[in-house]
């Protein structure tokens, strides 16, 4: 095939190259077949973008395909590339047809600063993120998850401030009943929202942050600890648990699950109802059903329920598409999420789903 380097001529090929996606890129056929289709780029997709700061994987997606999560069905690695998948502000991401199929290549800009991969690894904050992590990074700080509520009796909590004080802050010390690690680093919860499920099995308890301190010293089953911070007063009763790793996976890419995957959205965390973008969710879902850091779910809002006029029976009308959501930090059996795209104001209870079965449900019909 003769590809035009005008943009009518590469218009005017696109809806070959894209036909030709559905025999597979980096996918198996079968499932290329079910999740590429002419769809995948978007018409007004440029030759060339260069990457900026402040760029996400997502935002560069989103400029080339309708559903941005679908990268890697059209990313050609490159095997002159170091670790193709870390794209840096100047890098080029270009369009182009190998062998009759739409491609996305990478060109190294001049300002990215080569390191020998035997040596040293670039820091995780000169590359671009997959999504804005400041936002799910500030999240973290304040929010977790605990999978077994029933273990929360067994932690060390907080009995007494120092010189009986009944709240303590920044620099104070308190006093908790149970076993912590001399200058290890604690964090200080507080029990927020129980996550149940349909059955009314408990899926997990939340617990929100109250600060951070360091453990000084244990006698007996008593600890003294230093406030090291506190976004809240410290008040007795507060959990004291070890600091949980908030390292996020920095080179998970947006992808859909690989197994039929279908909940709701269980919650908003801070007990708002109504949701958009870039809004982090509590979904009923979690490693247990396959879930991973990256996976991408489409949202459907349920339909209204009305009454026939003719058999007064109540009916439910079907759902539309309202949105796209990432999972950021799985659970056992719930996750945090984060909203990437939403065409409506989601809700609590809207269903999520793999957008690969949907897809191939689709293709069946």
């Amino acid at each position: 095939m003769t590809t035009s380097r005008t943009r009518h001529g590469r218009n005017g090929n696109r809806r070959g190259w894209l036909a030709a996606l559905a025999l597979g890129l980096l996918l198996p056929a079968a499932a290329a077949a079910q999740t590429a289709t002419w769809e995948s780029l978007h018409d007004q997709a440029p030759e060339r973008y260069t990457v900026v700061r402040g760029d996400t994987l997502w935002d560069i997606a989103g400029r080339f395909l309708h559903d941005p999560w679908r990268w890697q069905q059209v990313w050609r690695v490159n095997p002159q590339i170091g670790n193709p998948h870390r794209i840096y502000p100047g890098d080029e991401i270009y369009l182009y047809d190998c062998g009759g199929r739409p491609c996305l290549g990478l060109a190294r800009g001049k300002n990215v600063v080569k390191l020998s991969p035997e040596i040293r690894t670039p820091p995780r904050r000169e590359a671009i993120e997959p999504i804005p992590m400041e936002t799910v990074e500030a999240f973290l700080r304040d929010h977790r998850i605990v999978d077994d509520p029933d273990a929360i009796d067994e932690l060390a909590y907080v009995v007494a401030g120092d010189e009986r004080r009944l709240i303590s802050g920044a620099g104070d010390r308190i006093y908790a009943r149970g076993t912590v690690v001399p200058a290890g680093h604690y964090g200080i919860y507080r029990v927020g929202e129980s996550y149940f499920g349909p059955n009314g099995e408990l899926l997990g308890q939340e617990l929100e942050s109250v600060g951070e301190a360091r453990a000084m010293r244990q006698e007996g089953d008593i600890a003294k600890l230093e406030v090291l911070s506190a976004r809240m007063e410290v008040r007795n009763n507060d959990i004291i648990l070890p600091l949980e790793s908030r390292l996020l996976e920095s080179r998970f890419l947006p992808r859909a699950p690989q197994r039929e995957v279908e909940g709701h959205i269980l919650a908003v965390p801070g007990g708002v109802r109504f949701v958009g973008r870039l809004q982090v969710i509590t979904l009923n879902l979690g490693t247990e059903d396959g879930l991973q850091p990256g996976h991408v779910l489409r949202v459907e809002q349920q339909g209204e329920r009305v009454n026939d006029p003719r058999s007064r029976d109540v009916l439910q009308l079907p759902g539309d598409e309202a949105g796209v959501v990432m999972v950021f930090r799985p659970y056992d059996r719930v996750s945090y999420a984060l909203v990437m795209r939403a065409s409506r104001t989601l809700e609590v209870g809207d269903r999520v789903y793999n957008p690969d079965a949907q897809r191939t449900s689709q293709t069946q019909q």
